[in-house]
């Protein structure tokens, strides 16, 4: 269930379910950082016409001009098959700040060159079909890290959210926000509020964003959701089974809770505490690159062995 790059030579089968560049920051003025260049192209799917999206340095301020508009199917690249595609890719966007310290540049350009990449595994993932697209941005963990990293992760976020909603809401994406997000900062919650109820009938793409998440912490939630209506009687002992429990995870927010395949970056071997209960029966693709430099060729990679495997789901074929 799991590749270090190696191909599987052997048949998927769908069971039903519910030339490499290494980008960095493009400098555009004395105070301003391409956070979107041009250095990836455009997908055929949608004619997204790209302008500068920079980040104003004095004003911690992001802004990106652009638009999608909905064109024909574009053709997998060499390999693929598309009824072999994964409706649900959940990543583990890992090696930020190791990208970062390579290039003797401060962790927040890693974080900074992190979200191009993202914004790029969005487009094709729009232009291939894929439906679901889980990334692990900030972790409960994560809080112990230095305040100063912290509060600019959060700030990249909440800039990024505002300055693509109006395009991923007119390139018909879905955004979903999980995780316990009464740690976060007032501003940032009402901005996701604001992003859902905007983006929750938009149907191309879903694209969940864990933020002060962790797999433990949602299954505890879901525990307590399931307590609570035990003690308020609308539940009974004998109604607590495993599909319960899913309708109470963060995930039930998407029609497929259950990633098909995660990928982990920066070349760690662990899922680190992320989608516990939903990684049951997922595969697992390990990544050597950083995060910054996952880019087409590496998710066609990973998308070429994941159609490589038979997925049997305990059983026998």
């Amino acid at each position: 269930m799991l590749s270090l790059r190696f191909a599987i030579p052997t048949a998927n089968t769908l069971s039903p379910s519910k030339p490499k560049s290494i980008h960095g920051l493009a400098q555009t003025t004395a105070n301003q950082t391409d956070l979107f260049s041009s250095r990836f192209s455009s997908p055929k799917r949608y004619d997204y016409n790209l302008q500068a999206a920079t980040k104003d340095v004095a004003t911690e301020r992001i802004s990106v001009a652009g638009d999608f508009t909905e064109e024909e199917e574009e053709e997998l690249p060499e390999g693929l098959r598309r009824e072999l595609m994964p409706r649900h890719v959940a990543v583990i966007m890992d090696g930020n700040g190791r990208w970062a310290r390579q290039r003797g540049l401060p962790t927040s350009a890693g974080h900074e060159a992190g979200v191009k990449t993202l914004r790029e595994m969005v487009e094709l993932c729009c232009q291939w079909g894929i439906q679901v697209l889980t990334v692990f941005a900030f972790s409960s963990e994560n809080w112990i890290r230095p305040k100063v990293e912290v509060d600019f992760l959060l700030s990249l976020f909440e800039r990024a959210l505002k300055s693509e909603l109006e395009t991923f809401s007119r390139g018909g994406i879905r955004i979903s926000v999980i995780g316990d997000s009464s740690k976060l900062p007032t501003s940032l919650q009402k901005l996701i509020s604001e992003v859902e109820e905007t983006t929750k009938e938009n149907t191309r793409l879903q694209l969940i964003v864990a933020v002060s998440y962790s797999g433990k912490y949602d299954v505890v939630q879901a525990c307590r959701s399931i307590a609570e209506k035990a003690k308020d009687d609308q539940i009974q002992l004998e109604d607590i089974d495993e599909s319960l429990i899913e309708q109470e995870l963060e995930t039930n927010c998407t029609e497929y809770p259950y990633p098909d395949l995660l990928i982990r970056t920066s070349g760690e071997l662990r899922v680190s505490n992320f989608l516990l209960w939903q990684l049951a029966y997922t595969e697992l693709f390990f990544a050597q690159e950083l995060w910054p430099d996952f880019r087409k060729d590496e998710f066609v990679d990973a998308l070429t062995s994941y159609q490589q495997r038979q997925r049997r789901y305990g059983g026998r074929h």
